[in-house]
């Protein structure tokens, strides 16, 4: 059965049908949680509170969308909320979750130390962009969504997105910088100025 399909059972009072629904797309909601704060156990709260959003609201979606579009709108906004709700508290403490922030820093180098310290330098650098920027940029650079269906997601016109990207992508350029040259002081392949998300080796 398609995403409607479930969607519609779950409606009508199918006990099992947003479960296989959520089964289906959880890992690539993950994905978009882990990216957009950066840690696991905030990512998990916020899933949590997007999957059960998700069952209560189930009846107001209307089905002029993809249900994948609605399912993440839900839970950029959830990690938005807690975004906004942490910027009173003191800056927390980078993630430890290796297995899950490996999915920020792409294929391994030769040097795992160098390894942890991109992919740790790629979460402390989106953490440090306005959180609109870093969600169109996890959406387009890291989930390879087009600017109109990062649109859809986020509730806004293409134009903000490539707005919002271009700016992101300059403020984080120069916090990735230092990348573009090896530990000897050898050159090392140039940061591509388009997007400093790829520059650090993500998907």
């Amino acid at each position: 059965m398609d995403d409607h399909e479930l969607l519609r059972l779950h409606v009508a009072g199918n006990p099992d049908a947003f479960g296989y629904l959520v089964r289906r797309h959880r890992d690539r909601m993950w994905a978009v949680a882990i990216r957009t704060l950066g840690e696991p156990e905030e990512a998990a709260d916020a899933l949590q509170e997007a999957f059960i959003s998700a069952f209560r609201r189930a009846d107001s979606f209307r089905g002029d969308a993809k249900v994948t579009t609605w399912l993440h709108r839900i839970v950029v906004n959830a990690c938005l909320d807690r975004i906004r709700r942490r910027q009173v508290r003191a800056a927390d403490p980078l993630p430890e979750d290796e297995d899950r922030a490996t999915e920020l820093a792409g294929p391994a180098e030769d040097d795992p130390a160098e390894v942890r310290e991109r992919r740790l330098d790629v979460l402390n650098a989106l953490k440090q962009i306005n959180s609109d920027q870093r969600s169109a940029l996890v959406l387009v650079d890291m989930e390879g969504y087009s600017i109109e269906e990062a649109a859809a997601i986020l509730g806004c016109a293409p134009g903000t997105v490539k707005s919002r990207c271009a700016r992101g992508r300059a403020r984080l350029l120069p916090l990735l910088r230092h990348w573009q040259t090896t530990r000897a002081g050898a050159e090392a392949p140039d940061v591509p100025a388009k997007t400093a998300a790829e520059a650090v080796g993500t998907e």
